[in-house]
């Protein structure tokens, strides 16, 4: 059975944006939280870098010597890194995006990725052709950059972040069948962007939960 899951972020807001949650959700559980902001920041300043693979495989391995039975990143900027890891460390390692590609790659169409940091564009673009190739879809995708929407929220303005996702969230939304928000940090706005396009519009905190859920009961089960 996981007794013990580790949780990694890079943004401070999210620790505390999951800890009530599992604790609600699985109280059974002991979930622990480690959080390290100069990886993102060092991403997005320099871009990837063997050093960065390092340290995502230095906090996974810390996390499995904490005792983790399930590591969980949060952060999507760092999918590559976590490939990696996934060979170093002997303990299930969750990517948050996992379930929101799996489910977006389940039928066929043009989706269309917003991020707000150049980070994360590359990795969400190859984690979905991943996802697509494992469920056989063919799925073509479109990514758009929000730059001055991150640009905003770092400042404060969360509003103005908000209006300038959801500006491009409605342009996007004429040339695709589904969107996919590619950040946490924009989850937010799927359901209401969804009530107003007309259209599926994704995000990974739920899905991540959903799953994490679901492997602890069905550990429980065995």
């Amino acid at each position: 059975m996981i007794r013990r899951i580790a949780f990694i972020h890079t943004v401070a807001m999210l620790v505390e944006r999951f800890r009530p949650r599992f604790q609600a959700e699985l109280p059974e559980a002991d979930c622990f939280h480690m959080l390290d902001e100069s990886v993102l920041q060092d991403l997005l300043r320099s871009g990837p870098s063997a050093a960065i693979t390092r340290r995502v495989s230095t906090l996974a391995t810390l996390a499995a010597d904490a005792g983790a039975e399930l590591i969980v990143f949060t952060c999507s900027s760092t999918s590559p890194a976590i490939d990696v890891a996934r060979q170093l460390v002997p303990v299930p390692i969750l990517k948050i995006d996992d379930p929101l590609y799996a489910l977006a790659s389940r039928a066929p169409g043009r989706i269309g990725l917003i991020c707000t940091t150049s980070s994360t564009v590359q990795p969400s673009q190859s984690l979905l052709a991943a996802h697509a190739k494992q469920s056989g879809q063919a799925i073509e995708a479109e990514s758009v950059l929000c730059g001055a929407a991150f640009e905003a929220l770092v400042a404060g303005n969360r509003e103005q972040h908000d209006r300038l996702v959801s500006d491009a969230a409605r342009e996007l939304a004429l040339r695709v069948d589904r969107i996919v928000l590619a950040q946490a940090s924009l989850a937010h706005l799927a359901e209401p962007l969804a009530t107003e396009l007309g259209k599926p519009v994704l995000a990974s905190p739920e899905l991540m939960v959903q799953e994490v859920i679901a492997r602890v009961r069905a550990s429980a089960s065995t």
